[in-house]
């Protein structure tokens, strides 16, 4: 019998975080990034057995570092691109979701300990729970979640109507967490087989097979079951893709940039369209302060041509825009030290019949770069913030469902609004029949965070059975149906416009999905039963330390 506790050395910890290091690379690959625009999706499906292993081989002490180490290096890798935005953006999310895996590893381990057979089926549950918990927090961030990583497997990922991107995740993640505990007993008895341990958890195994087959023959009927409905319209929609580079401004840039939008809107007329889409903060300048409080003689001429040309449009158009309000009522527009009491609200405005016909505010601020509500908590950071040009939006709270008059009724996700479920099911549960997404990704630079980003927003077509059309300052322009399915994206980076007939189908034909109606139910579920079991099997544990001391002469 070969003891599995085996003294430990320096060299056992550095090969274990040399095999942290290199799994939290190969789990980035699994994702669009480094090495593959598309990512290379099935690594997600073995990439954290090793982790699983190193966490159970480990000591106690060891595995909060290793999982502060892990999560930094594996964000580090994974969002590259954030040095684009900011040198701080690079260390800031490594950091935190470093912080998030402190916290789960430790937590992973006690798993492992209080279940000695079946530690790997609460690991599972434990990673799923943690997956939603680590974006319903004020620094909130989903990007990196396992399921994403295979956004492009169609019949895998149809569970999403029922389960949401929490059930997909939860069917990657149960073979590694089950094969941690095998690599975890190869290593230490290299004459411990595949074969015998599969033989010994022979129940598991029928059982994940069972499931997974359920899952692809569900996939399947699902894609085909919908390919086969017409939808209740086809709305022809005419995006508008700028391509301006974010990082410029001044009204030289903005006229620059609407008179690109607006060359191509006319062009995009002739193809007859019924609703022309540009991207988010297409146009910069806000017209609702700008109307009520014009400054600048220029700008608001600007802003003036801009509404004119809205209103003039024989379709609607929709389009991103800053919305600014009076901050203080009590006091001028223009202070006495000459700062305007001003602040704003990331808006997308709906032009239609001649007017500006309704607003939406973004409702889920990107955390520290649009939203930090700890200024009394942390004034450190919040001045760092500042000093590092990051501003603030005001947070909007109505999930608005806008509808031309042709009876197309959508909604507006800004940005990477779009990455949450919650939202979007909100949305649909509004009344919305199609997702229209604006989003600006131009600042990344790089079409991997653009295809991050496209990733997430494939399951929000796929939990609410709505179609997603994404308007786009440089990428990823597309259409996502039904499916899940990304349909004719724009090349990114370039200026151009393109004609979509989005399929509409509506809430009065086809009804809401069950994830729709009952929002992330199934990662509450896994919340509450990983609390329960870790809680449980403590207890017991204690149960029967207390009675085996009490039985000692």
């Amino acid at each position: 019998m070969v003891d599995l506790h085996a003294r430990r050395n320096l060299r056992t910890v550095c090969s274990e975080v040399l095999v942290l290091l290199v799994s939290a690379f190969i789990y980035s690959i699994a994702f669009p990034g480094l090495l593959s625009a598309n990512g290379i999706g099935f690594v997600a499906m073995f990439a954290l057995i090793p982790v699983f292993a190193v966490i159970r081989n480990t000591t106690w002490k060891l595995t909060p570092i290793y999982g502060f180490f892990y999560g930094f290096m594996f964000y580090l890798f994974f969002n590259y691109w954030l040095k684009t935005f900011h040198p701080l953006a690079i260390l800031i999310v490594p950091i935190i979701k470093g912080g998030e895996m402190l916290l789960l590893f430790p937590v992973l381990k006690a798993a492992q300990k209080l279940f000695k057979k079946y530690g790997y089926l609460v690991e599972a549950l434990i990673w799923v729970a943690y997956s939603y918990l680590s974006q319903d927090w004020f620094a909130g961030y989903p990007y990196g979640t396992l399921g994403s990583a295979v956004y492009r497997y169609l019949p895998l990922i149809q569970i999403s109507e029922i389960f949401g991107i929490w059930g997909v995740t939860f069917i990657l993640v149960m073979p590694q967490t089950f094969l941690g505990v095998y690599l975890y007993r190869w290593y230490h008895d290299r004459e411990y087989s595949l074969k015998g341990y599969l033989k010994e958890h022979i129940a598991f195994i029928i059982a994940y097979g069972a499931a997974l087959l359920a899952t692809l023959i569900f996939g399947f009927a699902s894609m085909a079951y919908w390919k086969a409905q017409e939808p209740d319209k086809t709305w022809r929609v005419a995006t508008i893709q700028h391509s301006a580079d974010t990082w410029e401004g001044g009204y030289t840039t903005y006229k620059r940039n609407f008179n690109t939008l607006r060359k191509m809107s006319l062009e995009a007329l002739k193809e007859d369209p019924d609703i022309i889409l540009w991207s988010e903060t297409a146009f910069v300048p806000s017209v609702a302060w700008h109307e009520n409080y014009p400054s600048d003689p220029a700008t608001s001429a600007l802003v003036e041509e801009f509404v004119e040309f809205g209103k003039s449009l024989p379709i609607p158009l929709v389009t991103g825009n800053p919305e600014g309000v009076i901050k203080d009522p009590s006091k001028p527009a223009l202070g006495e030290d000459g700062s305007w009491n001003r602040t704003d609200y990331n808006t997308v405005i709906f032009f239609e019949d001649g007017r500006i016909k309704n607003t939406y505010r973004k409702q889920h601020l990107v955390p520290f770069t649009e939203h930090f509500p700890y200024e009394k908590q942390l004034p450190w950071l919040y001045n760092l913030l500042l000093a590092n040009d990051y501003n603030w939006w005001e947070t909007g709270y109505d999930p608005v469902v806008f509808e031309t008059e042709e009876g197309v009724k959508f909604s507006t996700p800004i940005c990477f609004e779009d990455v949450f479920g919650y939202l979007n099911a909100d949305f649909v549960s509004n009344g919305a029949d199609v997702i229209v997404n604006m989003t600006n990704d131009g600042w990344s630079k790089a079409v991997p965070a653009e295809m991050q980003h496209l990733g997430l927003a494939v399951f929000r077509s796929i939990e609410n059975r709505r179609t997603t059309v994404r308007g786009t300052n440089s990428g990823m322009t597309c259409v996502i149906d039904v499916t899940g399915k990304i349909v004719d994206p724009m090349a990114p980076f370039t200026v151009g416009y393109h004609m979509y007939d989005v399929p509409v189908y509506s809430g009065e034909v086809h009804g809401t999905t069950f994830y729709t109606r009952y929002v992330d139910w199934f990662a509450y579920l896994t919340v509450y039963l990983s609390a329960i079991l870790l809680v449980g099997g403590a207890l017991y544990r204690l149960y029967r330390y207390v009675t085996n001391n009490r039985q000692k002469p």
